[in-house]
């Protein structure tokens, strides 16, 4: 598959990690064409740091991994979705999505 159509707009595009068994979303994050390419090729998520300005895989350190499922994208082809397992908290705050906090509310459990 050629890469390039989904980087037409730009040099990244936006990544939605959602966990496969409960539809919940974990993460957003961007991909360039190499963490795109890397992960359809080793079926782990790559991204691109915008703040460090690296490649890096989701889990190395931590261990917390997210095995790629499934990948869909949109009909604009400009935006990700990746359906992962995800092993272990997918926030870096400890918490298992990053999407913990809801306006006009208390923090999600």
């Amino acid at each position: 598959m050629n890469l390039d159509r989904f980087f037409v707009k730009g040099e990244l595009i936006p990544a939605v990690v959602q966990e496969a068994g409960t539809g919940e979303v974990l993460m957003l994050a961007y991909m360039n064409r190499e963490s795109l390419q890397k992960t359809l090729e080793t079926g782990y998520t790559w991204f691109w740091s915008r703040s460090r300005r690296e490649l890096w895989n989701k889990g190395a350190t931590s261990g917390h991994l997210q095995k790629v499922e499934e990948m869909y994208y949109d009909c604009d082809e400009d935006t990700i979705l990746v359906k992962v397992q995800q092993t272990g908290p997918a926030c870096h705050t400890g918490r298992h999505s990053c999407f913990y906090r809801k306006f006009g509310g208390e923090e999600i459990e």
